[in-house]
């Protein structure tokens, strides 16, 4: 754990990048439209935007993990909310630590902007990351609902 280290993604990430994108869309078996992903990491690098991203790299320098996190306004507290929108940990490198230690980048950015939750969602099949997930937060009883609008 102690050769990765977390830093926030900068450009000449996008080679990098990518392929923790893609692995992380397959893996919950999605796909979004290369539009998509061109917003996403233009918003990834603009510091006025939302969502943010943190990397995990190993010490040979290659990209092992993305997070990205946005915050957003809560009519449950005069603060914001942190969400944990994405997360994501090259297969090859799951065990090394940087999960954790994305994860707790994230809780960093958030107690440093005042925050009052950090928080995420995930499949319930996901069950090697919910071994991490139970050690790093604690499961929310809530189950989530969703609507998709018709164009």
């Amino acid at each position: 754990m102690a050769d990765v280290a977390i830093r926030p993604l900068e450009a000449s990430d996008r080679a990098g990048w990518d392929p923790l994108w893609q692995g992380y869309l397959t893996y919950y078996k999605s796909a979004v439209a290369p539009e998509v992903t061109e917003t996403t990491w233009a918003r990834l690098l603009d510091p006025t935007e939302e969502p943010h991203g943190f990397c995990a790299v190993d010490g040979d320098g290659r990209l092992i993990g993305i997070v990205h996190y946005l915050f957003h306004r809560s009519t449950w507290t005069t603060t914001n909310y942190c969400y944990l929108e994405d997360l994501f940990v090259d297969p090859d490198a799951r065990g090394s630590g940087a999960g954790r230690k994305l994860i707790e980048a994230v809780y960093a950015v958030a107690a440093e902007a005042g925050t009052t939750r950090v928080y995420w969602n995930t499949e319930h099949f996901n069950t090697r990351a919910r071994v991490l997930y139970d050690r790093v937060s604690t499961l929310s009883p809530f189950i989530q609902y969703r609507y998709v609008p018709k164009a």
